[in-house]
């Protein structure tokens, strides 16, 4: 490797911004997994609160599965959005300065 690549990696810029990376998608995927094993315990824990009727046709374990789902692609377009505004923006800077 050489010297300026390891300035880099040893840089606190990097430091940070590894740190930062590594933070955003552990509270991403704590959330999720919230969401989701939230969503199971309940099915496991209290079946008969997601069998009541909402609306003539669907129940609330049906509307909470869809919210489950669209939990998971909110996070992720989060996740895109931040890595394309800010992650990517840092990565280049720190390209700049191989």
């Amino acid at each position: 490797m050489d010297k300026k690549a390891r300035e880099v990696l040893e840089s606190q810029k990097f430091k940070s911004l590894v740190a930062k990376k590594w933070t955003i998608s552990y509270v991403l995927l704590a959330l999720l997994f919230i969401v989701y094993y939230g969503y199971i315990f309940l099915i496991a824990l209290n079946k008969s609160a997601l069998t009541v009727k909402v609306g003539q046709y669907t129940n609330v374990g049906l509307v909470l599965g869809v919210l489950v789902i669209v939990a998971a692609w909110i996070l992720t377009a989060y996740y895109v959005w931040w890595a394309n505004n800010t992650y990517d923006k840092e990565v280049e800077e720190l390209k700049k300065m191989l």
